[in-house]
């Protein structure tokens, strides 16, 4: 698949456009600019892929601002080896970043157009992203517990059934709020029973829907 000396000179301007807003994260932002987001995107803004703004994808989605993408992965603190769950495949993209800071992914995606669609292409690149057809707010009980988990939709409260995945001293990043604005937020189980909640700054996702679509 086409990933041009044009495609990679456009990726390190729009990471050095991220670190200028103030990701610091070499981690996050190396992963970044290895992933080609071109490929992710509906072939009428290819041409704007490596703009630091959210686009429409199918289903009524979209693929995530950049800066977004990096906000929350930098947020989630991942290390090599630790398995990911990820609520919300959408395009693929920010699994690929997962994947790319060598961490074991696994992806649930409600729509499934969008889940065959990310499967075949996250294949075709290489990465070993296990995908999964399926409702998020239920996550993954029987694969889990999870070192971390990531939601990439607006959840109005914190999902009780995904925290409880969650390894001790493990974490789950999600955007929760209504529709309009949301507060991105970090939850880290402390011990069985115990969770530490911190807030941060105000993102705009689609909301998290449950059940699952065709």
């Amino acid at each position: 698949m086409d990933d041009s000396f044009r495609d990679k000179g456009l990726r390190k301007k729009l990471v050095d456009e991220i670190r200028r807003k103030g990701i610091h994260d070499e981690a996050v932002l190396e992963a970044m600019n290895r992933v080609p987001r071109h490929l992710f995107m509906d072939s009428s803004f290819i041409g704007f892929a490596y703009q630091d703004r959210a686009f429409p994808i199918a289903a009524g989605q979209t693929i995530s601002q950049p800066y977004t993408v990096a906000y929350q992965t930098r947020l989630l603190q991942v290390k090599k080896g630790e398995k990911v769950l990820e609520i919300g495949t959408g395009s693929g993209y920010q699994a690929a970043i997962l994947a790319e800071m060598g961490v074991k992914v696994y992806s649930i995606e409600r729509q499934r157009e969008l889940y065959l669609s990310a499967k075949t292409l996250l294949h075709k690149l290489g990465y070993k992203v296990q995908m999964f057809y399926g409702d998020g707010y239920e996550g993954l009980p029987t694969y889990g517990p999870f070192d971390k988990i990531l939601i990439t939709a607006a959840a109005p409260s914190v999902p009780e059934k995904l925290t409880s995945q969650l390894v001790n001293n493990g974490r789950l990043v999600v955007p929760v709020g209504e529709t309009g604005s949301q507060i991105m937020t970090v939850i880290d189980r402390i011990s069985d029973n115990e969770f530490v909640t911190k807030k941060y700054d105000y993102f705009t996702f689609v909301p998290l829907l449950k059940g699952t679509a065709r």
